[in-house]
């Protein structure tokens, strides 16, 4: 019978019932019994010492090398922070099985979807189709009946509410423009930059010069540059658009919610929002619901269209633009 002491290595041999210490010199007996090894005593010698720990050694080496995965090499680990995105997985958004209600009606019906990091999706559907309330439910507004909703692989958005989703990476523009009218376009921008907001850290705050340069970029990000000192109310209703699009990037968010960006832009102003848009595809996540299928036609690699709260059809613009389904309740004929 062989022992191991792991602080110690060494290998003893014993028989039952005898009691022996580590120190002792111990006689064996390899095999045959009791009378067999009365006969055949030996004392414990270096050499077999040796080969115990040998086989010892290897048996250890063995057991340390046996893994979940059946002995092959275990892949590369990573360090997860708290509140960081995990899209490993290929996937910054992901939603499943959601269903909402509002006194019996069902807005969301078992809605799942999936949005890829810097993906530009473009979403489409009739009045009443569930995209307004599907984005309330991924920025904390509405809270589902049942369903999952995840921000990265290990994000709960559920168990978040508005301010923190915020906070994780998310910005939502609704379909009216929100800014600081009595204000310049530059001044809506600094305050919009992802900063502490007590009333300490705004009396004594200064630009330093990266913010200086993230804020230069953002206006020549949303075609504002030569509108830098102009107050936000004299801007035109496109401008305002832009300007509150710039007001979100001031946040870095990785995903951007976009509720019908170009209703109510001139013709001009909506080719300026599809390049602004493309510009963004990559370095940001964007999901754009919107009714001009000009603009949609512009800027979309995939299109979901949802209706009744659920998708009913997903691909290119050709191809949900040939489904039956689509043309009945929403494109017509």
């Amino acid at each position: 019978q062989e022992l191991v002491d792991r602080l110690r290595p060494r290998v003893v041999v014993v028989f039952r019932r005898r009691l022996v210490h580590c120190c002792d010199l111990v006689l064996t007996a390899r095999c045959g019994g009791l009378g067999a090894a009365l006969e055949g005593w030996s004392f414990m010698t270096p050499d077999l010492l040796k080969q115990g720990a040998q086989r010892v050694a290897h048996k250890l080496e063995k057991v340390s090398t046996e893994t979940a995965s059946g002995g092959r090499d275990a892949s590369y680990g990573r360090v997860h922070t708290a509140g960081e995105v995990d899209v490993s997985h290929g996937r910054i958004l992901y939603l499943e099985d959601v269903s909402v209600s509002f006194d019996g009606f069902k807005a969301i019906n078992k809605l799942s979807l999936d949005i890829a990091p810097g993906e530009l999706r473009c979403i489409i559907g009739p009045n009443g189709a569930g995209k307004t309330t599907m984005m309330d439910i991924i920025t904390g507004k509405t809270r589902p009946d049942e369903g999952q909703v995840f921000f990265g692989s290990t994000i709960d958005l559920l168990s978040h509410n508005e301010p923190e989703i915020a906070q994780l990476g998310i910005g939502r523009k609704f379909q009216k423009p929100t800014v600081f009218e009595q204000l310049s376009v530059f001044e809506n921008l600094e305050l919009a930059l992802k900063t502490p907001k007590g009333v300490k850290a705004s009396m004594f705050f200064k630009l330093d010069s990266v913010q200086s340069d993230r804020l230069a970029e953002v206006l020549h990000t949303i075609h504002l540059a030569d509108s830098v000192l102009t107050q936000a109310g004299n801007l035109s209703h496109g401008q305002k658009q832009w300007l509150e699009i710039g007001m979100l990037l001031m946040q870095d968010p990785k995903l951007l919610l976009l509720d019908e960006p170009v209703a109510g832009m001139t013709d001009h102003e909506t080719e300026r929002t599809a390049e602004l848009f493309l510009s963004l595809k990559g370095k940001h996540s964007l999901m754009v619901v919107e009714h001009d299928m000009g603009f949609i036609k512009t800027i979309s690699d995939i299109v979901t269209v949802l209706c009744d709260g659920s998708v009913l059809a997903q691909g290119t613009l050709d191809q949900v633009q040939a489904d039956e389904r689509v043309i009945e309740v929403y494109l017509g004929r």
